[in-house]
Formats: structure tokens, C-alpha cells, sequence
């Protein structure tokens, strides 16, 4: 088939003058034997077939890269584990840390927020649905805009394991759920009562040391997290940290065994300590900082004075790799999201045919279909190429 011959040839370089295509008959003796023999003959039915397979294998475009090898997912898990009126500070610990983060850059879909008791509903609370962690009262640390996916009765240590691993029951919503990946980065931030090696959950359970340990090894065998860094306020918090094994792993605890953590000042008004030393001056470091600031955790560890926590801040480094003067704060406690502003965006689909679309929308709308139209014409170009080549090849044989 002469036409077949012409439209192959922009696949093949051009022969010289004189070599053809075509291939010149054989010996009859050859072909003869290649008649009798049924693998010659099944090889020859398959070659259009496996040269076809080929072309279109290698005409395929690469595959997109990976999102997790992409690092733009921080994530924070903070946690309230006590109940009762006294606890006021642990609460207020817990919802400093969820403001920073915040702050920073973290949004709410990616903060896992535990409180084991609601102190702004409480009765005693002479401000009602307002907390503070400061005795001048300028902060509301509730606010407007505060999202609680665990609240009372409903934080304990099987659902508080069960965040970290994953493992739950079908019903449980996408926002009561830590949906990292391998690529991202984890706080885990802790506080209440606690002792050597656990933390108490209620004043009714407790989580070990070994439970947390035997939680942070399943996360990293199912590829939950690159980097996690445990942060816990809790007397004797160094001791919750003895069993970890899994590599990517940073902890800082508030006090050594034999330790306590203490309030740092109490709230004649309210009648109770509002926050406690080690997270009150963790909370003076991030004030001075925003999403942008490179400031290192080697700077933040360096920062806390056992003369004003009344205790020693305790690190276990051992299982993290990086030096933490080259790690910025922000690979925890913020991130910059990537977000694209559009203007009155669904205008152009209400609209009327004759209506004037906004510039913003016209140009996403001619951009969209110019893509769309890009990409059609090259599924047409490698549908046609591989047709015709494939008529070639049978022609061929």
C-alpha cells in the first residue's frame, strides 16, 4: 500500500535513493520453512501489535510528580486532657497554642482541637464564653471562630490514639480526622496533669509512655508524617518521651523526672492560675514572630530559663537527623498555604450570553478552554499516528 508507505515516512528518517521499503522476496527454501513453522508465523502476527504497544508507551506524556514530594502541609494536634474548674489553665494552655498556629498560618482544617472541658460555658466563669491567659483580660482567647472537633466526655486516650493512627470507625467525619501524608510536618501539643511516664485523660485514664511510643510507630510506618515534633506541659513531661523509637521524631517537655510544671500566675477575677509557665513563655517567643520569621527551634529551646519555669525544659534529639538551628519554627508552628484570589469567580456561568464577563473570569475561562483544547489536539495527533502506523505495519507484513 503505496499510502501507507508515504504517511509512515514521518516516522522514519528517509532512505537513501534506491533502498526500498519493501522487503525483497526471500528464498523460497526460507520461506518455505517460515510457511511450515507456526512460532515464525505467530512472532509475525504480533509485531504490529508489540511495535504498536511501543510507539504509544513512548509517545505517552511523563507522569505528574507526586504530591507529597511537594512539602506544603503542616498540621498541629493540640490536646486538653483535664477536666474541672481548677484545670482553667490547661484549657488555656491548649487554646494559646491553637491561636498561635493559627496565626502563623495553619488553617482549621489541618488543627485537630481537643478540649476535655468547656471552662467559657462553665458557671463559675465570670466571663462568660471568653477565656484568657492573662490577668489583664486583652485577649479572648475563644473568640468567634474557635472550632472544637473533640469536646468533653468524648476526649480520651482511644480517640486521642485513634487521630494519630488513623484507625477510625467509618462514621467519624473528615474534620474530626489528621489527614497527613509523608511529606508532612506534625506538632503535638499536650498539656494537663501527669506523672512518670504517662498523662492523665479525664482524671479517669491515663496515656503511657509506651502508648504514645507504640502510636508514633504505626504513623510512621503508614507514612503519616516526614517530621513530628511532641510538645508536652505536664509535671515530669521529659518521661513520656523515654519509650520513642521512630526516626523524624523531636520532643520537648516542660520539666525532667522528679519535676513539676508550674501555673505562672493566677487571676483574682477568676479565681485561678490561667496559664503555665512553660507555655506562657513559649507564647512570649511566638509573639514577636509571624509566618514569614526564620527565627530556628534552636532559638525556642534556648529561650526557656529554668529560673523563670522553675523547672527544666527537657529535648530528646536523638531521633532527629537536622540540625536545629538550620529548621525554622514555621516547619511546625505555621505554614504558608499557596492560594489562588479570584473575583466574583461563578459570574461568568449565571450570566447571559450578552452579558460582560469580569476581566478575572474571562481570562480563566479562555485559559481553561485554550488547555482543553491543547490537550485535544494532542490526544488527535497520537490517536492518528498510532492508526497509521499501525496500518504500516500491517501493510508491512
Amino acid at each position: 500500500d503505496g499510502g501507507s508507505v508515504r504517511r509512515a515516512s514521518c516516522f522514519f528518517p528517509r532512505f537513501p535513493t534506491g533502498m526500498s521499503l519493501i522487503p525483497r522476496a526471500a528464498p523460497a527454501a526460507s520461506m518455505a520453512f517460515a510457511g511450515r513453522d507456526p512460532a515464525v508465523i505467530s512472532l509475525l502476527k504480533m509485531l504490529p501489535l508489540l511495535l504498536l504497544l511501543t510507539f504509544s508507551s513512548a509517545a505517552a506524556p511523563p507522569a505528574a510528580a507526586s504530591p507529597s514530594a511537594v512539602h506544603n502541609n503542616n498540621w498541629a494536634v493540640l490536646v486538653c486532657t483535664s477536666r474541672f474548674w481548677f484545670n482553667y489553665r490547661h484549657m488555656a494552655n491548649t487554646l494559646s497554642l491553637y491561636r498561635t498556629v493559627k496565626r502563623l498560618g495553619i488553617p482549621d482544617e489541618r488543627i485537630i482541637l481537643m478540649l476535655a472541658d468547656d471552662m467559657a460555658c462553665n458557671p463559675r466563669n465570670n466571663y462568660p464564653a471568653q477565656v484568657f491567659n492573662n490577668e489583664n483580660h486583652q485577649l479572648n482567647l475563644y473568640g468567634d471562630n474557635v472550632e472544637v472537633d473533640y469536646r468533653g466526655y468524648e476526649v480520651t486516650v482511644e480517640n486521642f490514639l485513634r487521630v494519630l493512627t488513623g484507625r477510625h470507625e467509618s462514621a467519624v467525619p473528615r474534620s474530626k480526622r489528621l489527614l497527613s501524608d509523608e511529606g508532612s510536618h506534625i506538632l503535638l501539643y499536650m498539656t494537663g496533669h501527669g506523672g512518670d511516664e504517662f498523662l492523665k485523660f479525664q482524671d479517669n485514664e491515663e496515656l503511657q509512655s509506651h502508648d504514645l511510643a507504640d502510636a508514633v510507630k504505626q504513623m510512621k510506618e503508614k507514612h503519616r508524617f516526614k517530621e513530628l515534633l511532641i510538645m508536652v506541659d505536664t509535671c515530669q513531661a521529659a518521661t513520656l518521651f523515654s519509650q520513642l523509637q521512630s526516626p523524624g521524631v523531636l520532643a520537648i517537655g516542660s520539666s525532667m523526672k522528679g519535676e513539676n510544671s508550674y501555673s505562672h500566675h493566677l487571676d483574682s477575677d477568676i479565681g485561678v492560675s490561667v496559664v503555665d509557665r512553660f507555655t506562657f513563655h513559649t507564647l512570649a517567643f511566638f509573639e514577636k514572630l509571624n509566618m514569614y520569621s526564620n527565627a530556628s527551634l534552636n532559638s525556642l529551646f534556648n529561650s526557656y530559663d529554668p529560673s523563670m519555669l522553675l523547672s527544666t525544659a527537657y529535648y530528646r534529639m536523638d531521633l532527629y537527623k537536622r540540625a536545629l538551628n538550620e529548621v525554622p519554627v514555621t516547619n511546625f508552628f505555621g505554614s504558608v498555604m499557596k492560594t489562588i484570589h479570584t473575583d466574583s469567580a461563578y459570574t461568568g456561568f449565571l450570566a447571559a450570553h450578552d452579558a460582560e464577563l469580569p476581566l478575572s473570569v474571562g481570562n480563566n475561562i479562555l485559559d481553561h478552554v485554550m488547555l482543553q483544547n491543547e490537550a485535544s489536539a494532542r490526544r488527535s495527533n497520537i490517536e492518528e499516528m498510532n492508526v497509521s502506523f499501525s496500518k504500516f505495519c500491517i501493510s508491512f507484513i
